[in-house]
């Protein structure tokens, strides 16, 4: 294990072994974290840095996107992909001008989403419990 950095070890582990109702969530988590690095980055003016966080935050996004099961989702499906789509559009505007406060909207819009699905996933329990 020499050489392995302990935290990379956890996260592997916590993603191989959750349900897919936590890996959403670990995504959500995983997003927010990548807007708040890269704001820093360009606060420092570590531009290749903040480039590199904000495209790790699209290509969640774009997962996020094609999670979602639009057969059974209906219109909130639909409603979902309209964010996400969105959210990919200001990712790329946030990048092309290093803009933090696009960064903010898209951190505050998944963050709000994380939310909306914990209690989703609330309710799912309870419905099955």
């Amino acid at each position: 294990m020499r050489g392995h950095n302990p935290y990379d070890i956890y996260k592997k582990t916590k993603v191989e072994t959750s349900n897919p109702a936590e890996l959403i969530t670990l995504l959500y988590d995983e997003a927010v974290k990548c807007c708040k690095l890269a704001n820093k980055a360009i606060a420092e003016n570590k531009l290749d840095v903040a480039h590199a966080q904000i495209v790790k935050a699209q290509d969640i996004v774009d997962e996020l996107y094609f999670s979602v099961n639009k057969e059974q989702g209906g219109e909130i499906a639909e409603n979902l992909l309209a964010l996400y789509e969105y959210m990919k559009r200001r990712l790329i505007e946030a990048n092309l001008k290093k803009d933090p406060e696009i960064l903010e909207e898209v951190s505050g819009m998944i963050s709000d989403l994380r939310k909306s699905w914990q209690e989703a996933i609330k309710i799912g329990a309870k419905g099955n419990g």
